[in-house]
């Protein structure tokens, strides 16, 4: 009895599969890019601004670069900015490896291939750890770092013979079906995402398109013995980059009190986004593009180069003022929805 159902459960996903398989494409079918090699990997990004201290933008743990719409365009005023999709998140090639190690050489072969300087790495959640490891292992190149809801903070991973479990039809079958239900991401974006406005299809689509970029779900069964990439508080307290730490109010991914120990192991000020969750780029557009055009603008003063022509127009002493101690910045409740899901 229990060896038919199984038999019959198992060519019911083998079937599943087979008609499911043509949903699974390269990421080029899937998006429109820009894309640009970098040491043969083909890698996804968007950019705004064609002037100004370079700033390059990295996302979390399955966070498309799509979210960095709202402040990209605001940084782009006065900055280089560019937003980059870590493998095997958002639209780059499936190549590992998954490590700190692969994301930075990515890192800083994008930052070649487009003649960025000494650029301002911000990163989110997992992205924060990026962030930390480039000031760690490569502090002359960085003029500064953003730490934005990720504490860098490393967690153990899963024993290697889970990966082991997860194969076959079965988990196949799992992966495609919770990829696309827009039950699941509308009920984890709704709990990183406090306070949102109404979720279009447009918008969910976003974030479960790139699940079907091929080889993403044996990107992610690789990943698992890693755990959560980062460092230890001992670590952070070795970083002499110049570091800022920003962090959503009602963050329930990370705790506010995980950012406020790494910012102090950083010796950075610490920021909290008022009305922001997780996803506090999406909540807080304006708030966080404010706050790291301040520290670039800071940056750039301390280093006798020259301001953009908005930034020029801020005394120096405001400027420092609003970065050498903590505030509470407020962010608009309902963030409007076009900037977020347009790419």
């Amino acid at each position: 009895m229990l060896l038919g159902l199984f038999a019959a459960l198992t060519l019911a996903s083998v079937v599943y599969n087979a008609a499911t398989a043509g949903s699974v494409k390269p990421a080029t079918a899937l998006y429109a890019g820009p894309f640009v090699r970098v040491d043969g990997k083909l890698v996804a990004y968007r950019r705004w601004g064609a002037s100004g201290t370079p700033i390059v933008l990295l996302g979390g743990f399955i966070v498309p670069s799509s979210v960095w719409n709202g402040v990209g365009a605001r940084l782009g005023r006065d900055h280089r900015v560019f937003a980059l999709d870590l493998p095997p998140f958002g639209y780059t090639e499936r190549r590992g490896p998954y490590t700190l190690r692969g994301w930075i050489d990515l890192v800083r072969g994008f930052e070649t291939r487009f003649d960025l300087h000494h650029a301002v790495l911000v990163g989110h959640s997992l992205g924060a750890a990026v962030v930390v490891a480039d000031a760690l292992w490569h502090p002359a190149d960085s003029k500064g770092i953003v730490l934005l809801d990720g504490d860098a903070i490393s967690a153990g991973g899963a024993p290697s013979w889970v990966s082991k479990l997860l194969v076959g039809p079965w988990f196949t079958s799992v992966y495609r079906i919770a990829t696309s239900s827009d039950w699941i991401f509308r009920r984890g974006l709704s709990s990183a995402y406090p306070r949102h406005p109404p979720f279009t299809r447009e918008f969910l689509e976003e974030w479960e398109r790139p699940f079907k970029v091929q080889g993403t779900l044996d990107a992610f069964r690789s990943m698992l013995q890693y755990g959560i990439q980062g460092f230890q508080l001992a670590q952070l307290r070795e970083v002499r980059v110049p570091a800022l730490v920003l962090w959503g109010a009602h963050d329930t991914v990370d705790s506010v009190s995980a950012g406020r120990r790494s910012a102090h192991a950083l010796q950075a000020p610490f920021h909290l986004l008022a009305s922001a969750g997780h996803l506090s780029m999406l909540a807080a557009p304006r708030a966080i593009a404010r706050t790291v055009d301040s520290f670039a603008a800071l940056r750039q003063a301390r280093n006798g180069q020259s301001v953009g022509p908005n930034q020029a127009a801020r005394p120096n002493v405001r400027v420092r003022a609003r970065l050498e101690r903590p505030v509470r910045i407020r962010a608009s409740r309902r963030a409007a929805l076009p900037d977020q899901a347009k790419r």
